[in-house]
């Protein structure tokens, strides 16, 4: 019997943008550099190669951003124990709302994350670091 998905991966998303802050590409640019903003890279390790990276963000890859936060998971990681604003980045917005939620149902606050991912980042000219396929 094939299984019945009563949620959508889109309503799920959907729901998450109205509990959490979405910046544009040029909000979040504003913050890059910024000491008190800690920007999150949750793609996968090959994204990154292949596309490049957001210049000083720091790489989570979504399957382990609840055990990085929790400072009483033996995973824990300091970047996530500071007192910052932390923005979450994806590919195109979908895995970074969805972290953002999760993230602020943990506590971790202030969260955001960006409208269209690195794919609108890279689209909008801000600032890239080739990737090692690139």
């Amino acid at each position: 019997m094939p299984q019945t998905i009563t949620r959508s991966v889109k309503s799920l998303v959907q729901e998450a943008e109205k509990h959490i802050e979405t910046l544009s590409v040029a909000e979040a640019r504003a913050l890059l550099g910024k000491d008190e903003v800690v920007f999150v890279d949750l793609r996968d390790p090959r994204e990154l190669e292949r596309e490049g990276r957001m210049p000083g963000a720091f790489h989570c890859p979504r399957g382990m951003l609840e055990f990085w936060i929790d400072p009483e998971s033996p995973y824990a990681k300091a970047q996530f124990q500071q007192d910052k604003r932390f923005v979450f980045f994806c590919g195109g917005g979908w895995r970074s709302a969805l972290a953002a939620k999760t993230a602020q149902d943990m506590g971790l606050k202030p969260v955001a994350h960006v409208a269209g991912g690195f794919g609108a980042w890279k689209k909008e000219g801000a600032p890239v670091e080739p990737g090692k396929a690139g």
